[in-house]
């Protein structure tokens, strides 16, 4: 365990924390954590991950600034579901960014090529939906989380895994409390 795990862990935490109570300041928490885990994932040969996080630093730059200014009225985005259209183009993306992933990060030498490549895919998704604000995010989240948690696990990062453990608890309870912000009820229909 080093400083740099310790210090991700801590921001991660901190991080999505924030995101589930809807707090604009999970983007600069957020890009703290990239920089700690950039530097953790590249050392550990997943070069996916981190050079996930450098995608994930733009990501959260943009996501800072839609949620301070974006939206109709410059307001931010408000908590809402995803269109059809917005899923779907998203899940057929996932298919070919794997595959991409996956024989460049073999050709690399990545300790993981597939596994590191569905969770950058999954990753990417899911902070584009969080960047505008939709409930599906979790979904996402949720399915990376639950492959980082033994990836991370085999690659000796025990401490990552538990925090990808609380990553997931944290998941789950930013789902039901945004789907409760929308007033959602039911199970999740996705929206036309």
């Amino acid at each position: 365990m080093s400083w740099t795990e310790i210090l991700g862990f801590v921001t991660g935490a901190a991080c999505v924390w924030l995101t589930v109570r809807a707090k604009v300041w999970n983007f600069p928490v957020g890009m703290a954590n990239n920089v700690f885990f950039l530097v953790l994932f590249a050392g550990t040969g997943l070069y996916a991950d981190a050079g996930l996080q450098v995608v994930f630093l733009a990501l959260a730059a943009h996501g800072w600034w839609q949620w301070l200014r974006g939206g109709e009225q410059r307001l931010g985005p408000e908590i809402r579901r995803a269109s059809g259209r917005e899923l779907i183009v998203l899940l057929l993306l996932l298919v070919p960014a794997t595959a991409l992933l996956t024989a460049l990060l073999a050709r690399t030498h990545g300790s993981a090529p597939f596994w590191d490549a569905l969770t950058t895919a999954l990753s990417l998704a899911a902070q584009w939906l969080l960047n505008a604000k939709r409930v599906e995010t979790w979904y996402f989240w949720i399915a990376a989380d639950l492959v980082y948690i033994p990836l991370y696990a085999a690659k000796g990062l025990y401490l990552t895994a538990v925090v990808y453990g609380l990553f997931l608890a944290m998941c789950v309870a930013g789902l039901r409390g945004w789907r409760r912000e929308i007033g959602a009820v039911a199970p999740l229909a996705v929206a036309a």
